[in-house]
């Protein structure tokens, strides 16, 4: 729904709203001036005032329910807006640098060195788009529900460690720690958690100072549970907005993440990946300053 379509309704409402009140302030002027006051018409009058009362409350309650979903529907339209600008620019960088990379390779008599440097890059270029694309399709299927998870025992350390390789020969000086209990291992879907996890290392990367570590955790807890997320030390998210950035689109409206690459779907989808394996995810400060996407799952079976 646009602007113009919610302006329409806003008048309208209030039109009729205006319509009921004025409709009653005559109505009660009319009895007043009728000479017959027998309680045939007193009750008459009481009950089609009564009556109108409810449907005018009734019809209030219709309004705001229906402006609440005018807002939700215009916030989502514009996140749409803003993640079909990021995803083209997000889509054509890749493909420009890789593009540029082979046709260096291509063009120039380049030493070994030089050439493998740039297939490298070339490489990590293609590993960015690869993971958007991932990102995109998990989203519509996520939406669709259509994907299910296929649990299993899943090593936590195994695959943490494998996150922290691949994401540090991307990343450009931050450095990733590992804490995780030894052994530790869930029943999971792998593909999910490592999906999980990639998306949170990757919003971390955007974020975080360089000179900090971004933390990878992973703790026994009671009940059969375990507690995982992932944490850094960047500029934190305010109180109010953190239920907001789990959001389909959802991006921070401040000039820091508008500055930073990002299509609005990482925490969404991971959200969602925790929620169909039955685990929960919040957001929460981190000590002394930043961020901890906090997960609670079950152990093994």
């Amino acid at each position: 729904m646009n602007r113009r379509t919610a302006l329409i309704f806003y008048v309208l409402s209030v039109y009729v709203v205006v319509q009921f009140v004025w409709w009653g302030y005559h109505l009660i002027e009319l009895t007043s001036q009728i000479n017959d006051s027998s309680d045939l018409v007193s009750k008459r009058v009481v009950m089609i005032i009564g009556e109108g009362a409810i449907f005018l409350l009734l019809l209030l309650i219709g309004i705001w329910q229906i402006r609440r979903s005018i807002k939700k529907e215009l916030a989502l339209s514009k996140r749409q807006k803003n993640f079909l600008l990021s995803v083209t620019h997000e889509l054509k960088t890749p493909l420009a640098a890789n593009k540029l990379y082979i046709q260096t390779v291509t063009k120039r008599n380049l030493n070994q060195k030089q050439t493998n440097e740039l297939l490298t890059k070339a490489i990590d270029e293609n590993s960015r788009l690869e993971q958007m694309i991932d990102n995109i399709l998990n989203a519509s299927r996520l939406e669709n529900k259509v994907l299910d998870p296929t649990k299993e025992d899943v090593d936590f350390n195994l695959l943490s460690n494998q996150i922290k390789k691949r994401f540090g020969a991307l990343s450009s000086g931050a450095e990733i720690k590992l804490e995780i209990d030894k052994d530790l291992r869930l029943f999971a879907d792998q593909q999910m958690i490592s999906s999980i996890l990639s998306n949170l290392v990757e919003n971390a990367l955007k974020y975080a100072r360089n000179d900090h570590p971004i933390v990878i955790y992973g703790h026994s807890a009671p009940n059969n549970a375990a507690t995982f997320g992932v944490k850094d030390l960047g500029p934190g998210i305010p109180k109010e907005l953190k239920q907001d950035v789990f959001k389909k689109f959802y991006r921070l409206e401040n000039e820091e993440t508008r500055s930073q690459k990002g299509t609005g779907l990482g925490l969404y989808i991971v959200s969602q990946l925790v929620e169909i394996q039955g685990g929960t995810i919040r957001c929460i400060d981190n000590e002394p300053n930043g961020v901890n996407f906090e997960i609670q799952m079950n152990h093994a079976e």
